[in-house]
């Protein structure tokens, strides 16, 4: 049942497994990030800055709902991942099962959550009045594809968590190809503007679910195979789920909010600014897709040595992370800021908004390397199934100061600067609390207690 491919995480080399890991993740997540960037890239060359901006407006909050699934998400990759490296299959066929039907109704949730609050929500981020109705419309259409979202997020966790992380690369490929010829013959050839990059997203969406769905319902023999009459929530796993999970929602929850705040004070200086900061977004997501593949690395390699009593491995895996994160985004930031006005130009030819945007990234790309060591040891944390200290430390000390900064800094510096500024200093001060907690130790013996090990 078990093959040499899922059995590596715990037995073979650790950088090469992390790395053959890691990379699979890594490419999946750009091609997931060339859904929204091949609508930013044709709406900003085919529309116009307005529609540009239209859609980067609703960055944030989309973030913010489907950010509190994927926490969940992760609370059973992690639940099933240290099952899977305990040798316990009834367990994982539980849990998958549970997953799924979980997955369906809290997509169902933010569907209905999405398409009632796009307006008041555009409105309360203090959208200006000529991009509302259109962020408000890609919004709506957006929500409408929740479900097979979430499917697929729940579905790529379950594989991961068992060591695939190949065939949902292959999925998001094929999904992403289907959503640039849709991209280009919605908006392109058929004028619809950004309903139309709404509804190629959508239309992908469907897809890599349902090449998800039809993966592991086709894994005959297997734990994670689905069976109809098993899809049911199963108590003890959904509680096992939400002990992990919920407190990574409220993470991802309290960093979103947070970067609604941002994109309020963003909207204040003007639509150039607005439609910068969409396409910075966009660049700057190769930076944050290559820390978070590889906190997800870490979390499902922790998580299986964990199930399987190898704690050695565990510390030793995060240490060779580290050093991989540090490597990486010291070559990112220096491409980065060396090649920023290229790199707009890709996206807008607005000299407004090119010359705000090579700006930001003067600022921020420097001091990437302040945030690595938040995502790294998260990760191997959660993995253990530590997650209280590990929030409380996210909630207060970046997501919590960084609103301080903006209420307190912004309206009296009213600098685009000072925005920015609300990264490192966040990042930094909870960087050195993450390092001070993991090296005293305690919270291993705590996790093994948890769990009754050894």
């Amino acid at each position: 049942m078990r093959s040499l491919k899922q059995t590596d995480i715990l037995t073979g080399s650790i950088p090469k497994q992390l790395l053959l890991f890691f990379l699979p993740i890594w490419f999946g997540t750009l091609f997931q990030q060339l859904y929204n960037t091949a609508d930013t890239l044709i709406v900003g060359n085919f529309v116009g800055t307005n529609a540009l901006a239209a859609v980067g407006a609703t960055g944030a909050f989309v973030n913010l709902l489907v950010g509190l699934f994927v926490g969940l998400c992760s609370g059973a990759g992690v639940v099933i991942a240290q099952s899977w490296g305990a040798h316990d299959p009834e367990a994982v066929d539980r849990q998958v099962h549970t997953a799924l039907v979980l997955s369906v109704g809290l997509g169902a949730l933010l569907t209905v959550l999405g398409f009632a609050s796009a307006t008041p929500m555009m409105r309360l981020m203090g959208t200006p009045e000529e991009i509302l109705a259109d962020a408000a419309l890609y919004l709506r259409i957006y929500s409408l594809g929740m479900i097979p979202q979430m499917l697929y997020n729940m579905g790529t966790n379950i594989l991961r968590a068992i060591g695939d992380s190949k065939r949902p690369l292959y999925f998001l490929i094929a999904a992403s190809l289907v959503n640039i010829v849709l991209d280009v013959v919605f908006i392109a050839v058929f004028g619809w503007g950004v309903a139309g990059a709404a509804l190629a997203t959508v239309l992908s969406q469907v897809a890599s679910a349902v090449l998800t769905l039809r993966c592991i319902t086709g894994s005959e023999g297997t734990p994670w195979h689905i069976r109809a009459e098993k899809l049911r929530l199963h108590t003890e796993v959904l509680a096992a789920i939400c002990m992990i999970g919920i407190p990574a929602a409220a993470q991802s929850a309290m960093y979103n909010v947070s970067n609604m705040l941002i994109q309020s004070s963003m909207n204040s200086f003007g639509t150039s600014t607005i439609a910068a900061w969409g396409v910075y977004g966009k660049i700057d997501f190769v930076f944050w897709m290559t820390i978070n593949s590889l906190g997800i690395a870490i979390t499902t390699f922790a998580g299986q040595n964990f199930g399987a009593r190898q704690y050695d491995r565990v510390r030793n895996g995060v240490r060779v992370c580290m050093a991989m994160a540090a490597g990486i985004t010291l070559v990112i930031s220096a491409v980065f800021y060396n090649a920023a006005e290229p790199l707009f130009r890709l996206f807008s030819q607005d000299d407004a908004v090119i010359a705000v945007g090579v700006g930001m990234m003067h600022v921020l790309t420097p001091v990437y390397i302040t945030y690595i060591s938040i995502e790294v040891l998260s990760g191997a944390l959660r993995g253990c199934g530590d997650v209280r200290v590990p929030t409380l430390i996210t909630v207060f000390f970046v997501c919590g100061l960084r609103v301080l900064w903006l209420t307190l800094m912004v309206p009296r510096y009213h600098t685009i600067a000072t925005v920015e500024l609300s990264y490192p200093l966040t990042w930094t001060l909870a960087s050195l609390l993450f390092i001070l907690y993991y090296k005293r130790g305690g919270w291993l013996n705590r996790c093994k207690a948890a769990k009754g090990l050894e």
